[in-house]
């Protein structure tokens, strides 16, 4: 036994030892901080293809969230948002990053970045939520068509949480389809992280709220073509203050190239390459869209 581990062993006896934080996949250029966390059944592969455009002028820091990737699996993790959030925090104070840092989520992710830019504030430059899964209660929802869409994908949601053979199987064959390796995975380890986070998280979620309480300029990027985003999700964040939505076409859920272009032009401040979105803009589409449905 090496003195560290002696010393360690020791610490953990009284109660002393570092606590556990979340894996760093990589960690990799110089320059202002970007903190990258991914979503659900997936890890920070997810960003592979925004890591390139970032590392050249930026420290670019890629996590796994708790239950993913290569990060701990407690056997006791409730997989709250504010557990998620918990480990995150733990995990930056550990990388002893100096001066404001700017973070980016994708999917849960997003909706984990925008609780934790909620409750830290003064340290975070700037937020920047890809493909978030914004769902309001369906009893908060106005318009009938808007909560039958959200209503659907709840009900999407516990059925694949409470058909585990069905969801394992099915993720096997998206896993196979999709065009990042890894990107997408359910298995037997991550199955409670899982279907907790998608219950306790995305289901049950204040990421309205919680966004419109961040200080820092939030950007939102998503695709036009992605399968989680209810139609006339966007304009309930859309004139918050300090927050500017990038509409990438021929997109969907995943950080393809052309969507990670848009990211890093997001994080960078750059003029959007994608389209800006007004108001008027998104409530005609969503009437466009609720006209095929009824259709």
């Amino acid at each position: 036994m090496t003195l560290g581990s002696s010393i360690r062993t020791a610490l953990a006896a009284v109660g002393l030892a570092p606590r556990p934080v979340l894996h760093v996949a990589s960690d990799v250029g110089e320059g202002p901080v970007v903190i990258l966390v991914h979503g659900i059944a997936s890890s920070s592969v997810t960003f592979q293809n925004l890591v390139p455009l970032l590392e050249r002028d930026h420290r670019v820091i890629s996590i796994d969230i708790l239950g993913h990737g290569e990060s701990p699996v407690p056997a006791n993790a409730e997989y709250t948002i504010e557990e998620h959030v918990k480990w995150l925090q733990r995990t930056i104070k550990r990388l002893r990053i100096r001066g404001e840092y700017t973070i980016v989520g994708h999917s849960l992710g997003a909706l984990i970045v925008s609780r934790h830019a909620r409750v830290t504030r003064d340290e975070i430059e700037k937020v920047v939520l890809v493909s978030p899964p914004i769902y309001l209660a369906p009893q908060e929802i106005g318009d009938p068509v808007e909560r039958a869409a959200v209503g659907a994908y709840l009900k999407a949601y516990e059925y694949l949480r409470s058909h585990k053979e069905f969801t394992l199987k099915r993720a096997a064959m998206i896993a196979r389809l999709v065009p990042i390796r890894n990107v997408f995975e359910i298995t037997e380890k991550n199955w409670q992280a899982f279907v907790l986070s998608l219950e306790r998280c995305i289901e049950s979620q204040t990421t309205v709220s919680d966004i419109a309480a961040i200080r820092a300029p939030v950007e939102i990027v998503y695709g036009a073509l992605d399968q989680f985003i209810v139609p006339g999700s966007m304009k309930f964040i859309k004139n918050m203050r300090n927050v500017t939505v990038r509409r990438v076409e021929i997109n969907d859920h995943i950080v393809r190239r052309r969507l990670a272009r848009e990211v890093a032009a997001a994080i960078r401040g750059e003029q959007a390459e994608a389209k800006v979105e007004s108001t008027a803009e998104q409530e005609s589409r969503d009437e466009q869209a609720a006209a095929a449905d009824a259709g």
